[in-house]
């Protein structure tokens, strides 16, 4: 694709920061996770933490942290006062955005349910708890150490906290799972009254237990029916679907993840932690990757295990294969400040999607529609 060169611009800063250890590896899950063998090492990987952001802060390039994630793993394995380190830490060598979202996940079988309040006093301010189903038998199949009366505890602590917004994560699609079954986890989830939920397909990865020994999944009309009753329900609660598996009240997206779709900058730390910086002055998109194994990244002096440059020809396709998990209308605008490509380059990749019926097309706008959504990866194939 022959491309017309415009100015990159600078977009919102998030941080996205990973901690590897989890009590036990689910058989479905293919992120960088270990399970946790004797005590944890929080004081030093915290220190590794902070000593590795310090090695990216050229990336910063004045601006303020938009948004924190702090993923894993199970980063509720840490206690609250290495998570409040952390933070400090970061705070003193970015600052904050006055709104600053951070999110911490955690998992109900790891939480001591007192914590809550130490995790918010930290500087948490919106949690995101794995829960998966609210179905026992369905936890056991999917290799989870809580059972659903913890899930429960977890969910309905998490909204008498007092954290501005908190996240429960479902998976539908469990092994034997009936359409009744999936619905119930939505009704049970959506009773805790949660402003956003995560509601995504179970699916089997390469290198994962469940890909060598694989479960009995519903069939494709059962996810189908699933999926489409699912969907109904989660709006008749009042859940707005604003990504490919998010939903949330009104104003309480995530905004960590809406930076990553809305091909935003963020940095990574930590074990396998990935970022990708703009950097205007020489025209260039990076994406880091930093060590992967916390022994190496623990001994480690330098990080970043690998920087790779997003090539100009392939922006425009990098920035729409995130763009279009969003159920939001497209600013050409955006486009061509993250991606530093000409609007009219795509032109004719978005006819050939309109004339399909997959995309509509203004003078300022890309908006996906039904049929679009549901065959993104054709719309895409206009611009590979």
């Amino acid at each position: 694709m022959n491309t017309l060169t415009l100015p990159l611009q600078l977009p919102p800063l998030s941080l996205y920061v990973h901690i590897p250890w989890c009590v036990q590896k689910c058989p479905y899950c293919d992120f960088n996770s270990h399970g946790q063998q004797g005590e944890l090492p929080q004081a030093q990987y915290v220190e590794a933490l902070l000593d590795d952001l310090q090695q990216d802060l050229h990336y910063v390039q004045g601006r303020t942290l938009h948004s924190i994630f702090i993923g894993g793993g199970t980063p509720s394995l840490f206690d609250a006062k290495h998570i409040k380190h952390l933070l400090d830490g970061i705070a003193a060598r970015i600052p904050f955005a006055d709104n600053i979202e951070i999110t911490m996940e955690a998992n109900p079988g790891t939480l001591e349910h007192d914590d809550f309040a130490a995790y918010r006093a930290a500087g948490i301010t919106r949690l995101s708890i794995g829960v998966q189903s609210f179905a026992s038998d369905k936890l056991n199949l999917l290799g989870r150490i809580h059972d659903r009366d913890e899930a429960q505890t977890a969910a309905k602590r998490a909204a008498t906290a007092g954290y501005q917004s908190f996240n429960l994560d479902l998976m539908h699609g469990l092994p034997n799972q009936t359409l009744e079954q999936a619905l119930a986890d939505i009704d049970t989830a959506a009773s805790f009254q949660p402003p956003h939920l995560s509601w995504y397909q179970l699916t089997i990865e390469p290198n994962t237990l469940f890909h060598s020994r694989p479960p009995q999944l519903p069939d494709d009309e059962a996810l189908w029916e699933i999926y489409r009753q699912g969907q109904q329900r989660l709006s008749d609660l009042g859940y707005q679907q604003y990504e490919i598996s998010a939903y949330a009240k009104p104003g309480f997206q995530c905004r960590h993840n809406l930076n990553y779709w809305q091909f935003g900058d963020y940095l990574g730390i930590g074990c396998g932690a990935h970022g990708k910086v703009t950097l205007p002055e020489s025209d260039r998109i990076v994406r880091t990757v930093k060590i992967k194994h916390p022994k190496g990244y623990l001994d480690a002096e330098q990080y970043t295990f690998d920087t790779a440059e997003v090539e100009r020809e392939d922006r425009a396709l990098e920035y729409l294969m995130n763009r279009l998990r969003l159920m939001s209308p497209i600013p050409k605008a955006e486009f061509e400040a993250r991606t530093g490509v000409a609007a009219e380059e795509v032109a004719e990749g978005m006819a050939r999607g309109a004339e399909r019926g997959l995309v509509t097309v203004s003078d300022t706008h890309w908006t996906l529609t039904d049929k679009g959504h549901f065959f993104v990866n054709d719309l895409l194939s206009q611009f590979c």
